[in-house]
């Protein structure tokens, strides 16, 4: 059976983490819109010049574009898709049911996971990620056991994203509820929204993420 859903949620609510463990435990395939344009811009194909092109002037990528490769995707079938940054806006939104209906699928349901923003910033401006093997640690809730060396393969290179700090995360966070919000009453009102505390363990968001899709 296909799944498809959608991931909502401000810079930092967990939705990589969760994203990731639906398509280790799923099969699902996680749809990154940064990932996607990447991928394309690198791919040779028809599609992947145009947005070769975009970027390379320096421009945003359409959603006109951002649904092409969307379609793609979804064209390569599979269990079910995540898709995450996309929609943003109510437009996008509109255009996803649009494709979503033309290519005979549906949208099973739209996780938004809500956080307390100040609890969210002390979570990300704590945050730090190996650069050798990307294992992500939190001064607070997750340190190295040896501090300045990783867990998992021992390298030295640890980094804090530059953006991770809190008047940056504050604009991040304007930024999203200014254009994200009103998505959540977008779906509220078509009945395809689930709300989970993104804050809470990472276990106990992934067992409500499953109660929603096995619902």
């Amino acid at each position: 059976m296909t799944i498809n859903i959608i991931l909502l949620g401000p810079p930092g609510a967990g939705k990589g983490t969760q994203a990731r463990r639906l398509v280790e435990e799923r099969g699902m395939v996680q749809l990154s819109t940064g990932d996607m344009l990447r991928a394309a811009r690198t791919s040779g194909t028809e599609m992947g010049k145009r947005v070769a092109e975009v970027m390379d002037r320096g421009q945003l990528v359409t959603d006109e574009i951002v649904i092409g490769l969307i379609r793609e995707k979804l064209a390569e079938g599979g269990k079910g898709f995540i898709f995450d940054g996309f929609p943003r806006t109510l437009a996008q939104a509109d255009a996803l049911g649009k494709l979503l209906d033309e290519t005979g699928q549906g949208l099973d349901s739209v996780i938004e996971m809500q956080v307390d923003d100040e609890a969210l910033v002390r979570r990300i401006t704590g945050r730090f990620t190996c650069g050798n093997c990307g294992e992500v640690y939190h001064d607070e809730t997750r340190p190295t056991k040896v501090a300045g060396t990783c867990d998992v393969c021992g390298s030295t290179d640890l980094k804090r994203r530059a953006d991770d700090n809190e008047d940056s995360l504050k604009t991040r966070l304007l930024e999203y509820y200014k254009k994200t919000s009103p998505l959540i009453g977008y779906y509220y009102a078509k009945d395809q929204l689930v709300s989970v505390d993104g804050l809470a363990e990472m276990d106990e968001v992934s067992a409500e993420i499953s109660k929603a899709l096995d619902g």
